[in-house]
């Protein structure tokens, strides 16, 4: 007997086994297989994409022609090594640049330049070089350096104009945000005279406003018109979050080619002078005076004294006389201290202008020739 319900037991596992063996063939044939129910996997047709569009290929073609001349800057800082004590060059900061010129002279802002003592300028081909301080304006943010490239490495950018820009023209900006460098951003001029401040606090006038994306990294690059000329350098964002917010500044390219030749030439921007020293503004406020820069002092044998001009003074008795207010330089109205300098940036040293001056309640005008300011 037990021989017999060994067998059974046996024959019933048997059975079990071939009904399993049977689902699980029925359900491995239910199965979609490669090779019977899909095609081998093979790439699909690519759709033909057909011309671009007019603006992509001004984009392309801007972009082309500019990014050579522009430029990454690294500025660097003297570092002791911890152990060795060893003095170092340490990478302090990143910006922006462009080629001004064959000459190697590259264009940038102060305040990328600003706190460093050496910087290295590194080319469209990757290509890098010592860069040697020519000249800066702080009271501007400009500043030129000098790179010893080959001339068949530097290519010079293309220079537009401002005066002539309008709110809505397309405008392009190349840099290098947050160190990625050759980077495109594409906008229009937002709004035109606009002003900021510069690092010395001083105001820079007439600033181009744009949404082309700026971010860190930007500054000292190259703001472009669909022509791929230059019209501004982009120095500045507004961005509660330090990134770009949709609203850059640019300084106007024709500020900028008034100031960096003289940059080239003098290694530093000289502003003529009449040899005065002016009151506070507020001071011919509160003596209702006609808005103009107060004359306080004019330096024996300088330009103004040659000119005639008389400063403000206290008679024995302690009462003032009068003296003269500057209300125009060669044409450009003067009401602060700060309008006089930067009609005096706008001609140099030996430049003869007409004054106008108020004195004693009335107007006059006489010629000035400029001198040697600091």
């Amino acid at each position: 007997m037990p021989f017999h319900r060994s067998v059974r037991g046996n024959a019933a596992f048997v059975v079990l086994i071939v009904l399993l063996a049977a689902a699980a063939a029925w359900w491995w044939n239910q199965r979609p297989h490669a090779s019977a129910a899909v095609a081998p996997a093979e790439p699909r047709a690519v759709t033909a994409r057909g011309d671009l569009a007019a603006d992509e290929r001004n984009n392309i073609e801007v972009f082309q022609a500019v990014s050579p001349s522009v430029v990454h800057i690294t500025t660097l800082q003297t570092a002791t090594s911890l152990f060795s004590l060893d003095a170092m060059q340490v990478p302090s900061g990143t910006g922006t640049g462009f080629v001004w010129d064959e000459r190697g002279h590259v264009v940038t802002n102060f305040h990328v330049i600003q706190g460093g003592n050496a910087a290295r300028v590194t080319l469209a081909d990757q290509s890098s070089y010592p860069a040697a301080l020519v000249g800066a304006f702080p009271d501007r943010d400009l500043a030129v350096l000098r790179i010893d490239a080959p001339r068949e490495k530097l290519k010079p950018i293309a220079l537009g104009e401002s005066a002539s820009l309008q709110v809505g023209q397309k405008v392009y900006a190349i840099g290098n945000p947050f160190g990625l460098d050759q980077t495109l951003t594409t906008g229009i001029v937002s709004a035109l005279n606009r002003e900021i401040e510069s690092v010395t606090r001083r105001p820079i006038r007439g600033v181009i406003q744009t949404d082309a994306a700026i971010n860190p990294g930007n500054s000292g690059g190259p703001l472009l018109d669909s022509a791929g000329r230059l019209i501004g350098v982009n120095t500045a964002i507004y961005s509660p979050s330090g990134a770009s917010a949709g609203i850059g500044f640019a300084i106007p390219v024709d500020e900028v080619n008034r100031v960096v030749p003289r940059l080239i030439r003098d290694g530093r921007f000289i502003r003529p002078s009449l040899g005065i020293s002016a009151a506070p503004d507020r001071f011919g406020q509160a003596l209702g005076l006609p808005a103009g820069v107060v004359v306080v002092d004019v330096a024996a044998d300088s330009p103004a004294a040659q000119a005639g001009l008389r400063p403000f003074a206290r008679a024995s008795d302690g009462s003032l006389v009068a003296g003269d207010v500057i209300l125009a330089l060669g044409g450009q109205a003067t009401p602060t201290l700060d309008r006089l300098l930067e009609a005096l940036e706008q001609h140099q040293v030996g430049d003869t202008v007409t004054l106008k001056l108020w004195r004693a309640g009335q107007e006059r005008e006489v010629q000035v020739r400029l001198g040697l300011g600091s």
